[in-house]
């Protein structure tokens, strides 16, 4: 099972050097007080490193998190563009096939976004059985998975090269 424990995630070296960066939250209005508080720590977390701009922008449910991205990716000026989305939402499995698509297209809609657009797309989509779990990861047991999606979308952006990636060499 995936724990934060044996990860480096909170290891930061990459810092924020772009001093005017601009994040976008993208967050769903159902299951609001898990979502809220995946927007509260991700918020504290990007404050903490400086970004200079953080915007939310609340669609109804997780289906519509990957349209919103990308018709602000569009309407946004040259000048507007964000550094990183990250997607914030908690769908929460109910006694029909309706979860499975949900989380499907989500997932598989954020994965587009980051196929497709210059900058990434963090996914903090919660797909969880029941409120309990969906608690053990906004502060619990699970860590702060809006925290994390903060972090990762900081290393993300950060100028500095992902590691093990090294340019290549000429030959000439």
């Amino acid at each position: 099972m995936a724990e934060i424990s044996n990860s480096k995630l909170f290891h930061i070296d990459t810092g924020i050097l772009k001093k005017d960066a601009c994040i976008v939250l993208v967050k769903t209005e159902w299951n609001a007080p898990v979502v809220d508080e995946l927007e509260k720590g991700c918020r504290e977390k990007l404050e903490a490193h400086k970004v200079k701009k953080i915007i939310t922008i609340t669609v109804p449910g997780a289906f519509e998190i990957p349209f919103a991205i990308k018709k602000y990716w569009k309407s946004a000026g040259k000048k507007n563009k964000p550094d990183a989305f990250i997607a914030l939402g908690c769908v929460v499995r109910g006694g029909t096939p309706h979860f499975d698509y949900v989380c499907k297209a989500v997932t598989d809609g954020v994965l587009q976004l980051n196929l497709i657009l210059p900058v990434p797309t963090i996914f903090a989509v919660l797909t969880v059985d029941n409120e309990e779990q969906a608690k053990e990861r906004i502060g619990g047991k699970h860590g702060h998975k809006g925290e994390e999606a903060a972090l990762t979308a900081l290393k993300m952006i950060s100028p500095k090269p992902l590691k093990g990636l090294k340019k290549k060499k000429s030959n000439k």
